[in-house]
């Protein structure tokens, strides 16, 4: 968007001018990092501008009432550019080139020490950058080639996080998925790689839990090694993988007719979510926080499974009660 473009689409723009009290440190700091934090233009010394919508409009109006009750004063006004030099001025007051530019720095530089981290270090510290990115996308009102590459360096870096995670992660093939009969799939061997993570445990959990009761698994330090009549899932050239959009769970699920669970097919939203970077689900952050937990503190994969396996019993269970209702 130009910035001439800009101006068109934003007629009005939102002036706050505050008078902080001279008393109280507290409240003038919470106030101005409010300010910051919405990502306002400082025109100068108590005076800031933010494009004219009313989520700003409501924001500053609240902050303003703020800064009255605390014994200071406030004055929150429409103004619109005198002229075009102006208009073409103000965007270029919200340009974060430099703040990408900081934040891309940072990440090139965490990404050299990955390999160094614990998963639960690993995963605290994605989520940290996560919400670093998200706050300054949420102040990003005129966003331009810039943050173009900034999205482009951020999927990089989660890439590159994934890969120190999941190892080996295999890559999504397109096809029908064939329906298959459960009782020619009992008592079998199952392999896939070790150091479980969202998908294989969720996987191994289904496999165990609905389809072979009696499954022995193999945890591969390398796919080369996988037993030439185990089952393979959840990499490359396995028997069961990502197909589509489906993760290996889901693909699992369709292979075995179990989609008509609704259940079920809650918890493969979970994964999906989880494992590709899907829409957000309400139930996708605690269990991953517990399982990073528990893979930092359990180096053996059967125990992990079994930890983990009773987390996606009470998940199942749960999302089993709220289809009941919904039903009811």
């Amino acid at each position: 968007m130009s910035s001439s473009d800009a101006s068109v689409d934003t007629p009005e723009w939102l002036l706050l001018v505050v008078s902080l009290p001279t008393q109280g440190a507290t409240a003038r700091m919470r106030i101005w990092r409010a300010l910051k934090a919405m990502g306002c233009a400082a025109l100068r010394d108590g005076a800031y501008l933010l494009p004219g919508t009313p989520m700003h409009r409501d924001a500053l109006q609240e902050l303003a009432d703020e800064c009255t009750r605390e014994g200071g004063s406030a004055w929150l006004m429409a103004v619109a550019p005198a002229n075009p030099a102006d208009a073409d001025a103000y965007p270029q007051l919200f340009d974060r080139s430099e703040d990408y530019a900081a934040l891309t720095k940072l990440w090139k530089e965490t990404a050299a020490t990955l390999p160094s981290l614990g998963v639960a270090e690993l995963t605290r510290l994605q989520k940290k950058l996560r919400r670093d990115y998200e706050a300054l996308l949420a102040t990003d009102f005129f966003p331009g080639e810039a943050s173009l590459e900034a999205e482009a360096a951020w999927t990089d870096f989660n890439q590159r996080v994934d890969r120190v995670l999941s190892p080996d992660e295999p890559h999504e093939t397109e096809g029908q998925i064939p329906r298959l009969d459960i009782a020619d799939y009992r008592g079998r061997v199952w392999a896939t790689r070790r150091r479980l993570w969202v998908d294989r445990v969720a996987s191994a959990w289904l496999i165990r839990r609905f389809i072979d009761p009696g499954a022995q698994f193999v945890w591969l330090a390398k796919i080369s090694d996988c037993p030439r009549k185990a089952l393979g899932f959840d990499f490359d050239g396995a028997a069961f993988t990502h197909v589509g959009e489906r993760v290996t769970f889901e693909t699992l699920m369709a292979s075995f007719g179990l989609e008509e669970d609704t259940a079920l097919v809650r918890m493969g939203a979970m994964v999906r979510s989880l494992d590709m970077g899907a829409n957000p689900v309400a139930e996708g952050a605690g269990f991953e926080a517990v399982l990073a937990g528990a893979r930092e503190r359990l180096p053996d994969d059967d125990a992990l499974l079994s930890e983990i396996g009773n987390v996606l019993d009470s998940l199942y269970a749960h999302f089993g009660r709220e289809g009941a209702r919904a039903k009811a």
